[in-house]
């Protein structure tokens, strides 16, 4: 597997990027670029960097709400999935990844109808016609899962597989973001192990952080810094490197380039002692 991350520079530019990813010890990363005019023009620059330095790009990121009840809401996010769909194509990342988005008012928020029968089928419509629009060769597009709408067990993601039924369609796998009651908290090395089951050949990228159960009422767990939560990372190393040794592990969600250090070396740790490349 390729373990990576983000590195934070006062000014960017093709080289330097690519230089401080390999001084942080990260194989792959995220796109670099936004998307607009400028960033495009530089576009080749990067990715020519990227091959000099064996840096894999993962992901490009299409964070909206595709399936929201406000219908130029809707229809802008869709577009914009289709766009950085195009981008992840172009790029060939390992996927184009959105959430599955949400019937509330908040786009990566919870609401009462978010798991109902009617909203399972407006993903797979929705995602259908994403991957319909680009019909991706090189990357694929995938939703990360969370707690509060589909897919958020490997069941519903399983469902949603067979269901949507594109080749374009991949698996992107966030443990944490599942993790929502003590049980899954201290048995989520089983949960980790039956995700990798069901799903291991369909799945294109991973996240890395990790989750913190706090002792107040009612249940309340944190997202925190791989390391100083309990997420089963030998588990998921372990059963991570069992799939193309591409695959890619990526750091996210930290606000210095010290942490994402620190969040590089715990894990780089654990992979030692289990004798994984990264």
């Amino acid at each position: 597997m390729r373990l990576g991350g983000q590195v934070f520079l006062e000014q960017k530019n093709p080289e330097n990027w690519a230089r401080a990813l390999v001084e942080a010890g990260f194989r792959a990363t995220t796109c670099p670029i936004n998307g607009d005019d400028k960033d495009i023009a530089e576009l080749d620059d990067y990715l020519a960097a990227a091959r000099q330095h064996d840096i894999l790009i993962s992901e490009v990121g299409a964070w909206s709400n595709p399936i929201s009840r406000d219908e130029a809401t809707r229809r802008a996010a869709i577009n914009y999935c289709i766009q950085r769909l195009e981008l992840a194509e172009r790029i060939g990342a390992q996927c184009c990844v959105n959430i599955a988005g949400s019937r509330g008012e908040q786009w990566d928020g919870p609401d009462p109808d978010n798991f109902s029968d009617d909203t399972f089928e407006l993903i797979v419509e929705t995602t259908r016609e994403i991957i319909d629009a680009v019909k991706p060769e090189r990357t694929a597009f995938a939703l990360e899962m969370m707690p509060w709408v589909f897919p958020d067990s490997a069941e519903s993601y399983l469902s949603l597989v067979k269901a949507i039924d594109r080749k374009g369609f991949g698996v992107h796998f966030d443990p944490v973001n599942i993790i929502s009651s003590p049980r899954e908290y201290y048995r989520n090395g089983e949960m980790i192990r039956d995700f990798f089951a069901k799903l291991g050949p369909h799945i294109r990228n991973c996240h890395a952080k990790d989750t913190l159960l706090r002792g107040s009422l009612t249940v309340h767990l944190d997202e925190v810094q791989p390391g100083k939560g309990n997420l089963d990372y030998r588990t998921f190393l372990t059963e991570l490197n069992k799939l193309h040794p591409d695959t890619t592990l990526i750091i996210e969600h930290l606000s210095t380039n010290e942490e994402y250090r620190q969040a590089a070396a715990y894990i780089s740790g654990i992979a030692g002692e289990l004798q994984i490349s990264l």
